[in-house]
């Protein structure tokens, strides 16, 4: 990353002036989620939904353009008082790499519901929704998509600046196919705009982030988590080549005379997730860091964190159990797969449980940005 890269934007004061918090790390930003209260009803549990998907899907999944089309559906689920409930939905595909067909052949959809039929349901307050999906007929795929819906949750641990998600089991009805069904997981992403009326931070939507203009304390929090789970495609605080807003698999909030925060997304190539397309996806990367794999842990945090480290650390080592406990508990998930997790977990553990093993591979490997 060059210094050069970064601008100043005399009519926002979050480019042109540095920003400290002046506060305690946790004072502003809490580990833990506080507003459960204002949250919707379909990210109120974290019980497995079931849920049928009906759609014109062989047409839906072959239209994988920038502008797809949306097509008019159905999704239905049970409740226990009215039964099964059934609320219009217009579906599309989305994404970028994922999209691709050499990646994905089920590629991930977007679900846009009409607010004022969805009244009184569980999809109440819901518009225009993410949804992960398989990808591929393969079981380690599925695999994958358990283990990048554990990810979020897990930062859902650490703290509130980050997105709710919901695990579905989803049959797939396609009405072009005399009702051809399929049932696979896949799971829900908060909207970012529900993200921010939930923490009270105004999306950004600016062409950089200044380093300068980031509360240290939770990108601290963000930069050791990216560490844990083995994340090298990803920038707080510059878009991905091309884009023309900020930031890479990142999303910006805050107040634009700052601070500003960075919520995270996107795990699939990561050393936790391990996707089956995750190193040929980001070998350029890895090769510019002289990483072999995305298994191999390389850490971006900046150099002016490290008066954070030390707190930071301590905040993932009170959350360890409960991050453990997502995965070892997590229904669907096979031994071997949960093996790989929780081997991969214990080496970032082990690092941060030793200061010579953060010295030589945190603190001291640091970006002086």
């Amino acid at each position: 990353m060059r210094a050069s890269a970064f601008v100043a934007i005399a009519v926002l004061p979050l480019f042109s002036a540095e920003y400290r918090s002046g506060v305690e790390p946790w004072e502003e930003i809490g580990p833990t989620a506080r507003m459960d209260s204002v949250l919707p009803p379909l990210f109120q549990s974290n019980e497995i939904l079931t849920i049928t998907i009906s759609a014109p899907l062989r047409t839906i999944i072959q239209d994988r353009r920038d502008d797809s089309e949306e097509h008019p559906g159905t999704l239905s689920y049970g409740n226990a008082d009215a039964g099964v409930v059934t609320v219009p939905v217009d579906i599309k595909t989305r994404g970028n790499s994922r999209l691709q067909r050499s990646i994905c052949r089920f590629p991930p959809l977007r679900l846009d519901f009409p607010r004022k039929r969805v009244a009184g349901t569980l999809f109440e307050d819901q518009d225009k929704l993410k949804m992960v999906t398989h990808c591929q007929d393969n079981p380690d795929y599925e695999q994958s998509l358990l283990r990048e819906y554990l990810t979020y949750r897990a930062y859902n641990v650490l703290t509130d600046l980050s997105y709710r998600v919901r695990l579905a089991r989803i049959t797939y009805v396609d009405t072009e196919r005399e009702g051809e069904a399929i049932t696979k997981f896949g799971f829900i992403i908060e909207h970012e705009d529900a993200m921010e009326a939930r923490t009270g931070h105004a999306l950004l939507e600016l062409p950089v982030i200044s380093p300068d203009a980031m509360d240290p304390a939770p990108l601290n929090v963000l930069e050791v988590f990216q560490f844990m789970i083995g994340n090298m495609d990803w920038d707080p605080f510059l878009s991905e080549s091309g884009d023309d807003e900020c930031c890479h698999n990142t999303q910006p909030v805050g107040e634009s005379n700052g601070p500003a925060y960075s919520v995270p997304y996107d795990f699939d190539v990561t050393g936790l997730v391990s996707s089956r397309y995750a190193n040929r996806l980001v070998r350029e990367t890895l090769h510019r860091y002289g990483l072999r794999n995305v298994r191999e842990r390389l850490y971006r945090g900046r150099c002016r964190s490290n008066e954070y480290l030390d707190a930071t650390i301590q905040l993932f080592l009170d959350r360890k159990e409960t991050i453990y406990m997502l995965f070892r508990t997590q229904e669907g998930i096979e031994s071997r797969a949960l093996e790989r997790v929780i081997a991969y977990l214990d080496d970032f553990y082990e690092i941060i449980g030793n200061p010579g093993r953060i010295r030589r591979h945190m603190s001291g490997s640091c970006r002086n940005i």
